[in-house]
């Protein structure tokens, strides 16, 4: 049984990668916690580190699986203030990289520290050491976004070159680093979501015909998190309906 810590699992794909990862030992995040969460908002500086530490503690000391999904999507008009233009792409920054970076820089360090204990065989690279690595990303990271997101395009490209970056960094000590780019993701009605984003024209820009379903994302994530070859390290998956495709 893997002991695992996934951000953001208060709604959507969070909610469904925390639910897709049952049979685990899973401590989820938010910024309101819950009764399966802890409560921390990742703007403020030091909330990495208490997430990571009141994980540890309630997973017995030991972490096997990081998922970093946690993130925001907010507007930054170009022509809006200075002041405001800046602190939205601060805000989005430090909330979908940079505290994403301080987890996985506790994890590293952490299954660094874990040596051989008794983690379990599917999360590792060479037996019971080591540990994994899921980040969500967006296909943003390549695609870009729209005019008003290019801060959250920016971060999203700067968690797949962290990932890849751990990838090489620490394979040798059995430590996995893994990405997942998710286009338009739907976690209610699917009929109700595309006529919300204007219908036949949005589905023209997905070839599958339809968004993703937040379980469709979820179930790479557990694969990946799990189940994945070890030499998939490094590894970014596409789960966006071939909307966009390297």
């Amino acid at each position: 049984m893997a002991k695992i810590l996934v951000t953001g699992t208060s709604r959507g794909i969070g909610r469904a990668i925390f639910e897709a990862l049952e049979g685990h030992e899973v401590v989820g995040h938010s910024s309101r916690g819950g009764t399966d969460g802890i409560a921390a908002d990742l703007e403020e500086p030091g909330a990495a580190g208490r997430i990571w530490a009141q994980a540890l503690e309630r997973l017995g000391g030991r972490i096997d699986v990081l998922v970093n999904n946690a993130g925001i999507f907010e507007a930054a008009p170009i022509g809006e203030a200075e002041e405001a233009w800046r602190a939205s792409w601060e805000r989005t920054m430090r909330i979908n990289l940079t505290a994403a970076a301080e987890l996985s820089r506790l994890a590293v360090l952490h299954f660094r520290e874990q040596g051989e204990g008794d983690t379990p065989q599917s999360t590792t690279l060479r037996g019971p050491r080591g540990g994994r690595i899921v980040n969500v990303s967006s296909r943003a990271a390549y695609r870009g976004d729209s005019p008003d997101h290019w801060h959250y395009a920016a971060s999203k490209a700067g968690m797949v070159a962290m990932t890849k970056t751990i990838a090489r960094g620490y394979a040798d000590e059995g430590i996995c680093a893994f990405a997942v780019c998710p286009g338009f993701t739907v976690t209610g009605m699917v009929d109700d979501y595309i006529a919300s984003r204007g219908g036949g024209a949005f589905l023209a820009d997905i070839p599958l015909g339809r968004p993703a379903g937040a379980g469709e994302v979820a179930e790479t994530v557990r694969w990946l998190a799990l189940d994945a070859p070890p030499s998939a390290t490094g590894a970014v998956i596409d789960v966006n309906g071939a909307s966009f495709v390297r």
